[in-house]
Protein backbone atom coordinates (compact mmCIF):
# COMPACT_ATOMS: atom_id res chain seq x y z
CA UNK A 1 0.00 0.00 0.00
CA UNK A 2 1.12 3.27 -0.62
CA UNK A 3 0.66 5.84 2.06
CA UNK A 4 0.34 9.32 1.70
CA UNK A 5 1.56 11.93 4.73
CA UNK A 6 0.63 15.49 5.35
CA UNK A 7 3.65 15.96 5.86
CA UNK A 8 5.64 15.27 2.99
CA UNK A 9 2.81 16.42 1.04
CA UNK A 10 3.59 19.49 2.47
CA UNK A 11 7.54 19.17 2.48
CA UNK A 12 6.89 18.60 -1.40
CA UNK A 13 4.67 21.78 -2.20
CA UNK A 14 7.30 23.56 -0.13
CA UNK A 15 9.62 22.48 -2.35
CA UNK A 16 8.40 22.87 -5.78
CA UNK A 17 7.14 26.22 -4.35
CA UNK A 18 10.76 27.53 -4.17
CA UNK A 19 12.36 25.80 -6.91
CA UNK A 20 9.41 28.00 -9.34
CA UNK A 21 10.59 31.35 -7.43
CA UNK A 22 14.26 30.68 -7.74
CA UNK A 23 14.06 29.43 -11.56
CA UNK A 24 15.14 31.32 -14.34
CA UNK A 25 13.96 33.86 -16.75
CA UNK A 26 11.75 33.08 -19.79
CA UNK A 27 13.47 31.80 -22.30
CA UNK A 28 13.50 29.11 -26.13
CA UNK A 29 13.83 25.68 -25.19
CA UNK A 30 15.69 23.22 -27.45
CA UNK A 31 13.15 23.09 -30.21
CA UNK A 32 12.67 26.58 -30.47
CA UNK A 33 9.23 27.00 -28.47
CA UNK A 34 8.95 29.50 -25.50
CA UNK A 35 10.25 27.44 -22.50
CA UNK A 36 7.95 28.74 -19.43
CA UNK A 37 9.92 30.50 -16.34
CA UNK A 38 9.60 32.25 -13.05
CA UNK A 39 9.65 36.15 -13.60
CA UNK A 40 13.10 37.55 -12.73
CA UNK A 41 13.59 40.81 -11.46
CA UNK A 42 17.15 41.35 -12.91
CA UNK A 43 16.86 44.01 -15.58
CA UNK A 44 19.48 43.57 -18.53
CA UNK A 45 22.47 45.90 -19.16
CA UNK A 46 21.64 47.27 -23.22
CA UNK A 47 24.90 47.23 -24.63
CA UNK A 48 23.96 50.53 -26.74
CA UNK A 49 21.12 52.90 -27.39
CA UNK A 50 18.97 54.27 -29.91
CA UNK A 51 16.83 57.11 -29.64
CA UNK A 52 14.43 57.07 -31.85
CA UNK A 53 12.77 60.51 -33.96
CA UNK A 54 9.15 58.35 -34.37
CA UNK A 55 8.00 54.75 -33.58
CA UNK A 56 9.30 52.15 -35.21
CA UNK A 57 6.40 50.08 -36.38
CA UNK A 58 6.70 46.21 -36.21
CA UNK A 59 4.61 43.87 -38.66
CA UNK A 60 6.54 40.58 -38.01
CA UNK A 61 8.88 40.39 -35.41
CA UNK A 62 11.54 42.41 -34.51
CA UNK A 63 14.38 41.26 -31.94
CA UNK A 64 15.99 44.36 -30.54
CA UNK A 65 19.19 41.97 -29.19
CA UNK A 66 18.47 44.06 -25.39
CA UNK A 67 19.35 47.24 -27.32
CA UNK A 68 17.61 50.45 -25.09
CA UNK A 69 15.38 52.06 -27.33
CA UNK A 70 14.07 55.46 -26.23
CA UNK A 71 12.46 58.53 -28.23
CA UNK A 72 15.39 61.21 -26.98
CA UNK A 73 15.79 63.93 -23.84
CA UNK A 74 12.47 65.27 -22.76
CA UNK A 75 10.39 62.65 -24.15
CA UNK A 76 8.24 62.12 -21.34
CA UNK A 77 5.84 64.81 -20.22
CA UNK A 78 4.81 62.52 -17.27
CA UNK A 79 0.84 61.93 -16.72
CA UNK A 80 -0.46 63.98 -20.16
CA UNK A 81 -2.17 61.80 -22.43
CA UNK A 82 -0.30 61.29 -25.44
CA UNK A 83 -1.23 59.44 -28.69
CA UNK A 84 0.56 56.78 -31.21
CA UNK A 85 2.80 59.37 -32.79
CA UNK A 86 4.59 59.15 -28.31
CA UNK A 87 5.41 55.52 -28.53
CA UNK A 88 8.71 54.39 -28.95
CA UNK A 89 6.80 50.49 -30.58
CA UNK A 90 3.76 50.25 -32.79
CA UNK A 91 2.84 46.76 -33.27
CA UNK A 92 0.39 45.92 -36.46
CA UNK A 93 -2.04 42.98 -35.71
CA UNK A 94 -0.26 39.64 -35.29
CA UNK A 95 3.40 41.24 -34.31
CA UNK A 96 6.16 40.11 -32.36
CA UNK A 97 8.45 42.41 -30.04
CA UNK A 98 10.87 40.59 -28.01
CA UNK A 99 14.36 41.61 -26.10
CA UNK A 100 13.83 45.09 -26.16
CA UNK A 101 15.13 47.96 -23.28
CA UNK A 102 12.30 50.90 -23.16
CA UNK A 103 14.61 53.79 -21.48
CA UNK A 104 13.54 56.39 -19.49
CA UNK A 105 13.47 59.14 -22.41
CA UNK A 106 9.97 58.20 -23.84
CA UNK A 107 5.94 58.96 -22.98
CA UNK A 108 4.60 56.42 -24.27
CA UNK A 109 5.91 52.86 -24.59
CA UNK A 110 4.32 50.23 -26.77
CA UNK A 111 0.91 50.27 -28.11
CA UNK A 112 -0.32 47.46 -29.81
CA UNK A 113 -2.57 48.24 -32.62
CA UNK A 114 -3.59 44.68 -32.89
CA UNK A 115 -3.01 41.29 -31.11
CA UNK A 116 0.93 41.23 -30.00
CA UNK A 117 3.05 39.39 -28.12
CA UNK A 118 5.84 41.23 -26.11
CA UNK A 119 8.51 38.94 -24.83
CA UNK A 120 11.68 40.02 -22.21
CA UNK A 121 10.47 43.79 -22.77
CA UNK A 122 11.85 45.53 -20.37
CA UNK A 123 10.67 49.50 -19.17
CA UNK A 124 13.44 51.15 -17.11
CA UNK A 125 11.22 53.73 -16.09
CA UNK A 126 7.74 54.15 -17.07
CA UNK A 127 6.60 57.72 -18.28
CA UNK A 128 2.68 57.76 -19.04
CA UNK A 129 1.99 53.84 -19.41
CA UNK A 130 4.19 51.23 -20.76
CA UNK A 131 1.91 49.25 -22.78
CA UNK A 132 -1.62 50.12 -24.67
CA UNK A 133 -3.88 47.15 -26.12
CA UNK A 134 -5.99 48.81 -28.66
CA UNK A 135 -6.99 45.16 -30.01
CA UNK A 136 -10.83 44.49 -30.45
CA UNK A 137 -10.93 41.16 -30.30
CA UNK A 138 -8.69 38.15 -29.82
CA UNK A 139 -5.34 37.97 -26.97
CA UNK A 140 -2.35 39.92 -26.68
CA UNK A 141 0.10 38.10 -24.74
CA UNK A 142 3.06 39.63 -22.34
CA UNK A 143 5.32 37.09 -21.29
CA UNK A 144 8.85 37.78 -19.48
CA UNK A 145 10.32 41.34 -19.11
CA UNK A 146 9.12 44.22 -16.52
CA UNK A 147 8.39 47.70 -15.50
CA UNK A 148 9.89 49.86 -13.29
CA UNK A 149 8.50 53.50 -11.90
CA UNK A 150 4.98 53.55 -13.47
CA UNK A 151 3.53 56.07 -11.23
CA UNK A 152 -0.26 54.98 -12.92
CA UNK A 153 -0.01 52.56 -15.16
CA UNK A 154 1.96 49.56 -16.92
CA UNK A 155 -0.39 47.76 -19.08
CA UNK A 156 -3.51 50.21 -20.25
CA UNK A 157 -6.28 47.94 -21.96
CA UNK A 158 -8.44 50.04 -24.27
CA UNK A 159 -9.66 46.96 -26.41
CA UNK A 160 -11.41 44.45 -26.36
CA UNK A 161 -10.16 40.72 -25.99
CA UNK A 162 -8.29 39.13 -23.77
CA UNK A 163 -4.09 40.07 -22.08
CA UNK A 164 -1.87 37.42 -20.68
CA UNK A 165 0.72 38.43 -18.40
CA UNK A 166 3.22 35.95 -17.20
CA UNK A 167 6.55 35.93 -15.71
CA UNK A 168 6.58 39.43 -15.62
CA UNK A 169 8.27 41.54 -12.71
CA UNK A 170 6.77 44.93 -11.60
CA UNK A 171 8.15 47.63 -8.96
CA UNK A 172 7.64 50.69 -7.80
CA UNK A 173 4.14 51.25 -9.75
CA UNK A 174 0.53 52.45 -9.66
CA UNK A 175 -1.45 49.64 -11.20
CA UNK A 176 -0.04 46.17 -13.59
CA UNK A 177 -2.94 46.25 -15.70
CA UNK A 178 -6.37 48.18 -16.10
CA UNK A 179 -9.08 48.04 -18.45
CA UNK A 180 -9.85 51.14 -19.54
CA UNK A 181 -13.11 52.68 -17.23
CA UNK A 182 -13.87 55.54 -19.43
CA UNK A 183 -13.52 54.84 -23.30
CA UNK A 184 -15.93 55.74 -25.78
CA UNK A 185 -15.52 52.28 -26.73
CA UNK A 186 -16.23 49.69 -24.28
CA UNK A 187 -16.04 46.19 -24.12
CA UNK A 188 -16.03 43.00 -21.98
CA UNK A 189 -12.02 42.25 -21.22
CA UNK A 190 -10.02 39.47 -19.30
CA UNK A 191 -7.18 39.24 -18.08
CA UNK A 192 -4.93 36.24 -16.57
CA UNK A 193 -2.31 37.44 -14.89
CA UNK A 194 0.27 34.57 -13.54
CA UNK A 195 3.77 33.53 -12.14
CA UNK A 196 4.08 37.33 -11.48
CA UNK A 197 6.57 39.39 -8.79
CA UNK A 198 5.30 42.51 -7.53
CA UNK A 199 6.75 44.92 -5.42
CA UNK A 200 5.62 47.88 -4.11
CA UNK A 201 2.24 48.80 -5.47
CA UNK A 202 -1.32 49.97 -5.54
CA UNK A 203 -2.86 47.52 -7.72
CA UNK A 204 -2.18 44.54 -9.58
CA UNK A 205 -5.34 44.49 -11.37
CA UNK A 206 -8.73 46.93 -12.00
CA UNK A 207 -11.27 45.73 -13.69
CA UNK A 208 -15.53 46.98 -14.90
CA UNK A 209 -18.02 44.91 -13.38
CA UNK A 210 -20.82 46.25 -15.39
CA UNK A 211 -18.84 45.25 -18.80
CA UNK A 212 -18.07 41.35 -17.77
CA UNK A 213 -14.76 42.09 -16.85
CA UNK A 214 -12.87 38.87 -15.70
CA UNK A 215 -9.17 38.96 -13.63
CA UNK A 216 -7.92 35.79 -13.02
CA UNK A 217 -4.70 35.72 -11.09
CA UNK A 218 -2.71 33.29 -9.62
CA UNK A 219 1.25 32.52 -8.39
CA UNK A 220 1.78 35.67 -7.73
CA UNK A 221 4.46 36.84 -4.99
CA UNK A 222 3.61 40.44 -3.82
CA UNK A 223 5.72 42.63 -1.29
CA UNK A 224 4.13 45.97 -0.18
CA UNK A 225 1.09 45.28 -3.03
CA UNK A 226 -2.34 47.20 -1.21
CA UNK A 227 -4.62 45.09 -3.30
CA UNK A 228 -4.70 42.40 -5.94
CA UNK A 229 -7.99 43.78 -7.43
CA UNK A 230 -10.32 46.39 -7.54
CA UNK A 231 -13.76 46.18 -9.53
CA UNK A 232 -14.69 49.61 -10.82
CA UNK A 233 -18.00 50.60 -12.48
CA UNK A 234 -16.81 51.66 -15.89
CA UNK A 235 -18.39 54.37 -18.20
CA UNK A 236 -18.41 55.71 -21.77
CA UNK A 237 -18.35 59.24 -21.23
CA UNK A 238 -15.01 59.87 -20.03
CA UNK A 239 -15.66 60.48 -16.67
CA UNK A 240 -13.39 58.98 -13.48
CA UNK A 241 -15.19 55.75 -12.87
CA UNK A 242 -16.33 54.41 -9.49
CA UNK A 243 -14.64 51.72 -7.75
CA UNK A 244 -17.13 48.53 -6.25
CA UNK A 245 -14.82 46.24 -4.41
CA UNK A 246 -10.98 46.30 -3.42
CA UNK A 247 -8.68 43.35 -3.24
CA UNK A 248 -11.75 41.31 -2.86
CA UNK A 249 -12.27 37.37 -4.58
CA UNK A 250 -15.73 37.46 -5.84
CA UNK A 251 -15.89 34.83 -8.20
CA UNK A 252 -18.12 32.68 -5.96
CA UNK A 253 -21.73 34.43 -6.43
CA UNK A 254 -20.72 36.91 -9.15
CA UNK A 255 -19.78 34.86 -11.97
CA UNK A 256 -22.29 36.96 -14.63
CA UNK A 257 -20.82 40.56 -13.50
CA UNK A 258 -17.00 41.27 -14.19
CA UNK A 259 -15.07 40.01 -11.43
CA UNK A 260 -11.88 39.02 -9.20
CA UNK A 261 -10.99 34.85 -9.44
CA UNK A 262 -9.39 33.71 -6.40
CA UNK A 263 -5.70 33.31 -6.79
CA UNK A 264 -2.98 31.38 -5.29
CA UNK A 265 -0.18 33.83 -3.45
CA UNK A 266 3.30 33.05 -3.35
CA UNK A 267 5.98 34.29 -0.84
CA UNK A 268 5.05 35.48 2.97
CA UNK A 269 1.60 36.54 3.24
CA UNK A 270 0.90 39.89 3.97
CA UNK A 271 -2.42 41.94 5.61
CA UNK A 272 -3.38 43.77 3.11
CA UNK A 273 -3.72 40.12 1.12
CA UNK A 274 -5.57 38.54 3.44
CA UNK A 275 -8.92 37.71 1.33
CA UNK A 276 -6.85 36.03 -1.51
CA UNK A 277 -4.87 33.94 1.07
CA UNK A 278 -7.96 33.04 2.96
CA UNK A 279 -9.02 31.44 -0.71
CA UNK A 280 -6.10 29.61 -0.97
CA UNK A 281 -6.37 28.10 2.54
CA UNK A 282 -9.63 26.78 1.78
CA UNK A 283 -8.39 25.21 -1.27
CA UNK A 284 -5.62 23.51 -0.03
CA UNK A 285 -7.88 22.21 3.07
CA UNK A 286 -10.11 20.28 0.38
CA UNK A 287 -7.37 19.06 -1.44
CA UNK A 288 -5.95 17.51 1.41
CA UNK A 289 -9.34 16.38 3.00
CA UNK A 290 -9.62 14.49 -0.21
CA UNK A 291 -6.42 12.89 0.08
CA UNK A 292 -7.22 11.40 3.56
CA UNK A 293 -10.15 10.01 2.85
CA UNK A 294 -8.31 8.50 -0.21
CA UNK A 295 -5.59 6.81 1.96
CA UNK A 296 -8.68 5.76 4.08
CA UNK A 297 -10.26 4.40 1.47
CA UNK A 298 -6.84 2.07 0.50
CA UNK A 299 -6.69 1.03 3.90
CA UNK A 300 -10.15 -0.22 4.18
CA UNK A 301 -9.43 -2.26 1.08
CA UNK A 302 -6.39 -3.64 2.20
CA UNK A 303 -6.81 -5.69 5.43
CA UNK A 304 -4.01 -8.00 4.31
CA UNK A 305 -1.14 -5.04 4.67
CA UNK A 306 1.38 -6.76 7.34
CA UNK A 307 1.73 -2.96 8.05
CA UNK A 308 -1.68 -1.76 8.91
CA UNK A 309 -2.60 -1.22 12.64
CA UNK A 310 -5.69 -2.49 14.19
Amino acid sequence: MVSFKLSTIAAVAAFFAQTAIAAPSPSMGLNGAYAKRAASCTFPSPPKTSSLSAPMTVKGTFDGGNVRYDRGKGACSGQKEGGDKDAVFLLENGATLKNVVIGADQAEGVHCKGSCTIENVWFEDVCEDAITIRQTSGTTTIRGGGAKGASDKVVQHNGGGTVNISSYCVQDFGKLYRACGNCKTQYKRTVNISDVIAKNGSLLAGVNSNYGDVATIKNVQATSVKSMCDTFQGNNSGKEPSKLTSNKANSRNESFYGLCNRMKLLGPPQSSVQPWVDGVYEYLESKLAFIVELEAMIDKSDPADPEKKD
